[in-house]
């Protein structure tokens, strides 16, 4: 293991807002003209356009932040990818909406579908994504002292090799939280919950957010042991 080093003090980050987006429809909707709506196994509301997230006067295709805790947790194993149910069950999200990140991940070229329809990563993109582009998707966004998480360097496996400052680590905000620190809003406000059930992803989330965060020496590290958790 090698040894540790003292974190220096950071700069504040420009706190953002932050929410939750949904564009579900209710199943079982009935237009006036008697016609029912069908929805598919995947409950697809979302589809086509929250999928794709165009508007009539924008067409891009723009990924979410979920999109990101998705592709990871999908990356922790390279066989048969669970059900839209089962992944979003784990995730904290909806099947609907397990659904829809894998399909935007596929138009991003970040995955791709087997002839059955199983989704996998593309890990060559992956990586390439977490190295180079991800950050400036999806930038960092602090907040106050908040009880929660550790997150970043203060997290496994960074906080074995960085010895923490004085300054109050980042944390994911949780009620169910025992740390104290300054909040860092996680990629989707089910994370905390998801790295609960599966501390593997919490791992790559937090050294995520090591890189989007932290200092020059901790985004280092960081990149570095997710390129070798990411390796096929």
């Amino acid at each position: 293991m090698q040894a540790q080093s003292t974190r220096r003090p950071q700069g504040p980050f420009r706190s953002h807002g932050y929410k939750r987006n949904s564009n579900a429809t209710s199943p079982g909707a009935q237009g006036q003209t008697g016609q029912r709506i069908l929805y598919s196994l995947f409950a697809n509301a979302e589809w086509p356009s929250a999928i794709v997230a165009r508007s009539p006067s924008n067409p891009q295709l723009v990924l979410r932040p979920q999109d990101l805790v998705v592709l990871l947790r999908l990356a922790l194993e390279p066989g048969v990818a669970p059900t839209y149910a089962a992944l979003g069950a784990e995730l904290g999200l909806t099947a609907s909406e397990a659904h829809a990140a894998v399909e935007r991940a596929v138009a991003a070229r970040l995955a791709t579908k087997d002839e059955a329809g199983k989704p996998s990563v593309v890990r060559a993109a992956l990586k390439a994504f977490m190295q180079h582009g991800a950050r400036y998707c999806f930038p960092a966004t602090q907040g106050a002292l908040s009880r929660g998480v550790p997150t970043g360097y203060a997290a496994s496996p960074l906080n074995e090799q960085i010895r923490p400052g004085n300054d109050p680590p980042p944390v994911w905000p949780w009620k169910k939280g025992t740390a104290r620190g300054i909040a860092f809003h996680p990629l989707y406000p089910s994370v905390p919950e998801a790295a609960e059930r599966n501390p593997a992803l919490g791992e790559l989330l937090a050294l995520f957010d090591a890189v989007r965060g932290g200092s020059a020496r901790e985004q280092a590290l960081a990149l570095a042991l997710l390129e070798e958790r990411l390796q096929p």
